[in-house]
């Protein structure tokens, strides 16, 4: 990754983020600097949204007969998914699975 490649890729990762159900309305100072943290260890853009996914879609499909989650309060909350899928990578191709998934189930 390149140095002028970084203010995009923060953009787009706390793009991601805030486009999330249950997520603020504006990032906080530390989603943007654990926004660049994720550039600068060459977390590639793909695995975070990937793990931004997994982590919603395990909210949106919990059984409904569990009390509601609070409000995501911080990009952090993503980051053992992030360290999960670096330790085993999702199959070639399932990101594209996890956005139609995620589409239907935030539809429902």
């Amino acid at each position: 990754m390149t140095p002028a490649a970084g203010p995009a890729y923060v953009a787009a990762v706390l793009m991601l983020y805030l486009d999330l159900p249950d997520t603020p309305l504006r990032p906080s100072p530390q989603d943007q600097s654990l926004a660049r943290r994720l550039y600068e260890q060459g977390v590639p853009l793909p695995l975070v949204e990937s793990a931004l996914l997994v982590a919603s879609l395990r909210r949106l499909l919990r059984p409904g007969d569990l009390p509601p989650l609070p409000p995501i309060r911080s990009l952090a909350y993503f980051q053992p998914v992030v360290t999960e899928l670096q330790q085993q990578p999702l199959p070639e191709g399932y990101l594209d699975y996890l956005r139609l998934k995620f589409q239907r189930a935030a539809q429902a």
